[in-house]
C-alpha cells in the first residue's frame, strides 16, 4: 500500500512539474486559468500583456474572477474603457512586484520580519505582507485586506499567488 502511494504521488507530482513548465509566461498561465479571464481582459486593454511576458522575473499576485466581483460593475467597466488605461494600469502594476518570490521566500521573509514584511510593487506603491490567523494577507495602502488563496503557479518568467480581493493601490 505505501509503494502504491509512493508511485500516485510521484506520478501526480511529475505531472504537476511538466504542466507547470508547459504553461509558459505567467501572461500564459492566467490566459489558461478561466478563473482569470477578467485579470486578462484588464492586462489587454491597459496594455500590460507584452510587458509581463518579458524576461522578469515577476511576482503576481491575481485576482480571480471572484475577487473583480466585488468591485462595483459600474466601476469596473469603465476602468475597461480606453481614457481609465492610465487608472486600471496603476492599479493592475499594483499587484506585481519585481523578482520571483514563491510561497517559501514569503513565508522565509515574514519570518524575519515577525509576521510582516512590505514589498514595492511595479506602481511604487508598498504592498505589506501579514501573517495572521494562519493565514497569509496583502494590505493595500488603503488599509484593506486580501486573503492569498492559492501559491506558486509558476511561469517561465515568474509566480502568481491567487487573492481573493483586489488591492488598490492609493
Amino acid at each position: 500500500m505505501k509503494k502504491l502511494v509512493f508511485i500516485l504521488t510521484t506520478f501526480v507530482a511529475l505531472t504537476f512539474s511538466q504542466n507547470a513548465k508547459a504553461q509558459g509566461t505567467i501572461v500564459d498561465a492566467a490566459a489558461g486559468n478561466d478563473d482569470f479571464s477578467t485579470l486578462v481582459t484588464a492586462l489587454k486593454a491597459a496594455d500590460l500583456v507584452s510587458a509581463l511576458q518579458g524576461d522578469g522575473p515577476f511576482t503576481v499576485f491575481a485576482p480571480t474572477n471572484a475577487a473583480f466581483g466585488k468591485i462595483d460593475s459600474k466601476t469596473l467597466g469603465s476602468l475597461l474603457e480606453p481614457e481609465n488605461k492610465k487608472a486600471l494600469a496603476n492599479i493592475l502594476t499594483y499587484h506585481v512586484v519585481s523578482g520571483k518570490l514563491a510561497a517559501s521566500d514569503v513565508v522565509a521573509a515574514l519570518k524575519k520580519g515577525n509576521g510582516k514584511v512590505e514589498l514595492k510593487a511595479l506602481n511604487g506603491q508598498t504592498l505589506t505582507v501579514l501573517q495572521k490567523d494562519g493565514k497569509i494577507w496583502l494590505k493595500d495602502q488603503n488599509g484593506n485586506y486580501s486573503e492569498i488563496t492559492a501559491t506558486d503557479v509558476m511561469g517561465s518568467n515568474g509566480v502568481i499567488h491567487v487573492i481573493n480581493t483586489v488591492v488598490m493601490p492609493k
